[in-house]
């Protein structure tokens, strides 16, 4: 039996707009069933990310503009309401991003704030770089745990020696369900917490499935 002591918390980093982090969010989902884990959400942001990159594709460099609003909305509802809130809130906003393909703009996040039983008047906060320096600090917990050359989603876990373990992904699509997010799981950790190890990957062949 598993009691509440003995479950472990995965830190889990993610930007709302990203396909491939929202996958791997309702992975854990998931494996939260299957295992012994609780998910702890946090905000990262590929605008703060990308914001010095020279590199970027004109129609990605201007989806980065459009990149602040919902991360700064995250981090005003956990200021004004608590941490606990960034879990539900990160569910309304992704399931109208990607899955119901609903554009970035006011109205989607208003929605989503009222479905998470949150003010629509923290909506106000995406203009504002008032929670920027916030938004820096959760951002920069993240990407120092795993190093630079990574995106969202970021994961940190106990490792078997105590000591933190971050990683990067994983990135899958469709969402791995039952024993199959399980499995994922345990390789992901037996991977993760093999000292030397930093990378597997191979080329991706489809775009994400929201099923």
């Amino acid at each position: 039996m598993t009691t509440a002591d003995s479950r472990k918390i995965a830190d889990f980093w993610f930007d709302p707009i990203c396909p491939w982090a929202w996958m791997t969010s309702r992975w854990m989902l998931e494996v939260e069933k299957l295992r012994p884990v609780d998910t702890r959400w946090h905000v990262m942001s590929l605008a703060v990310l990308n914001e010095h990159n020279e590199n970027l594709p004109e129609q990605y460099r201007e989806g980065m503009k459009k990149a602040w609003g919902p991360v700064r909305v995250l981090i005003a509802a956990a200021q004004a309401h608590g941490e606990k809130v960034l879990g539900p809130l990160y569910t309304e906003l992704g399931t109208r991003f990607h899955n119901q393909a609903l554009p970035n703009e006011r109205a989607t996040i208003e929605a989503a704030l009222v479905a998470a039983g949150l003010p629509a008047e923290l909506a106000d906060a995406a203009d504002t770089d008032a929670y920027d320096e916030a938004l820096r600090a959760s951002h920069s917990e993240g990407i120092t745990l795993v190093g630079q050359d990574v995106g969202t989603p970021v994961i940190a876990v106990d490792g078997p020696d105590g000591g933190r373990i971050a990683f990067f992904g994983p990135v899958v699509t469709p969402t791995p369900r039952g024993e199959a997010a399980a499995r994922l799981w345990d390789g992901t950790l037996l991977v993760a917490g093999t000292p030397g190890f930093y990378e597997i990957k191979r080329s991706r062949t489809a775009g994400p499935s929201f099923e």
